[in-house]
């Protein structure tokens, strides 16, 4: 059942809940979509290029850590998540997270970490729901960028650029 945005959701909530909001930063409007359940609360999803989400705005206990991290890419974006995925893909968003802002590593290399191969990674990168604060940007292929969140070539390449350019560096890994 959704809920007011402006309402904070917290851990005594009694059944699972979603509150979708919207913020707009330097890379243009994401969706927040934050569920809190009886036990715990999370960020669940971050969807980046939402020009076209109808949602209120982001309340501020929300939106703080993502503007934190616009301001100064040094500043982690300390949410804590409720991930769903794989066993797999849970290991490789925690490997993505230890990744130092401005700092990238490449599939393949994430991969020999992993003892698994660079297109899995390159899957559960794909699979992140929620990307900055899993910050899979910060994945690269061997040679170039690589893709982000399934686009090769489109807003969200570009989406990833910036964001590398915010934290200091291009991405390319020398040859």
């Amino acid at each position: 059942m959704p809920l007011d945005a402006g309402r904070r959701l917290t851990p005594g909530d009694a059944a699972p809940t979603v509150a979708v909001s919207a913020l707009e930063t330097v890379i243009g409007r994401i969706g927040l979509h934050w569920q809190a359940t009886a036990e715990d609360a999370g960020l669940v999803r971050v969807v980046l290029a939402a020009d076209d989400l109808d949602a209120p705005p982001a309340p501020a206990w929300l939106a703080a850590p993502f503007m934190a991290y616009f301001a100064d890419a040094l500043q982690p974006i300390g949410l804590p998540t409720r991930l769903p995925g794989t066993a797999f893909q849970r290991r490789v968003w925690r490997a993505i997270a230890a990744i130092a802002p401005g700092r990238t590593r490449t599939y393949g290399e994430l991969a020999a970490d992993l003892g698994s191969a660079a297109r899995a990674v390159g899957g559960a990168c794909r699979a992140n729901p929620c990307p900055l604060v899993v910050p899979c940007h910060r994945v690269v292929a061997r040679q170039g960028l690589g893709g982000f969140a399934g686009d090769r070539g489109g807003r969200l390449l570009a989406i990833k650029r910036a964001l590398l350019a915010h934290e200091g560096t291009t991405g390319r890994r020398p040859s």
